[in-house]
């Protein structure tokens, strides 16, 4: 019974999945009126429960905690193909309540990103259950994409797999072109802030990978490929999302 409920819960995902599309994650950054911050929370949890509870259209809810958005929400919807996109809710009822409920008690400052899944550089080889993430943007240079890729991202992802395969991320790039730093995201998804306290071994576990003194090549391709980079943390709010907080890893191949 439970292996049934868990096809059940993925056919609409695996559905989309068949068509060999690449998977998008729709990132909007909402900024709150800080008078109106329960009526929002409110209005937000109902409306994801309601129209955003599950399946490709499940949206979940972040607050942002560092960094120059820190104080703000972001909404996660997906991952979903491109195709899946114009048949999101969109009924009268859906908007109305989107209105009353939610953007009401908005600024105008809002931003979205629309980020595509790299699966065969993440590693989702578990299910896990979301709590916290840590997410490092990269802000690539001018036609230095490809050039990062394989000189700069390839090799963490082959140093993760051998010295911390334990550990879940996902490797997102930018689907519209930017000038806000946004062009890649790394995210490594974390139970208790403990995590952001451990010994920063990269330098060594780089080495011990890749061999002695590659650590120094590695550093001038990264200047050579990107203008900089920031880290955010999220921390997952179940009270305002759709979805649980599980994860299934086949939702994420």
């Amino acid at each position: 019974m439970k292996k049934l409920m868990c096809t059940l819960l993925l056919l609409p995902l695996l559905a989309v999945a068949q068509t060999n599309e690449s998977l998008i994650i729709e990132n909007v950054m909402l900024t709150v009126n800080s008078e109106n911050i329960k009526e929002f929370e409110a209005g937000i949890a109902a409306h994801n429960k309601k129209f955003h509870a599950d399946g490709p259209y499940g949206a979940r809810v972040y607050n942002i905690l560092n960094g120059k958005n820190a104080g703000k929400y972001m909404l996660v919807m997906g991952p979903l193909p491109w195709s899946a996109m114009d048949a999101r809710p969109s009924s009268q009822e859906h908007t109305d309540d989107n209105d009353k409920n939610i953007t009401k008690y908005m600024t105008p400052d809002v931003e979205v990103n629309y980020m595509k899944m790299h699966p065969e550089l993440s590693n989702f080889s578990k299910d896990f259950e979301i709590n916290k993430v840590s997410v490092f943007m990269i802000d690539v240079k001018r036609f230095k994409e490809q050039e990062f890729m394989e000189k700069v991202l390839k090799k963490v992802v082959k140093m993760y797999l051998e010295k911390r395969p334990d550990q879940i991320y996902g490797i997102y790039s930018n689907e519209m072109n930017n000038m806000d730093g946004m062009d890649f995201a790394w995210v490594d998804f974390f139970n208790n802030s403990s995590w952001l306290g451990e010994e920063d071994t990269f330098a060594q576990d780089f080495e011990s990978v890749h061999g002695t003194g590659s650590l120094q090549q590695f550093m001038a391709d990264v200047e050579a490929t990107t203008d900089g980079d920031r880290t955010e943390i999220w921390t997952l709010r179940k009270d305002l999302s759709g979805p649980s907080a599980k994860v299934m890893s086949a939702t994420r191949q």
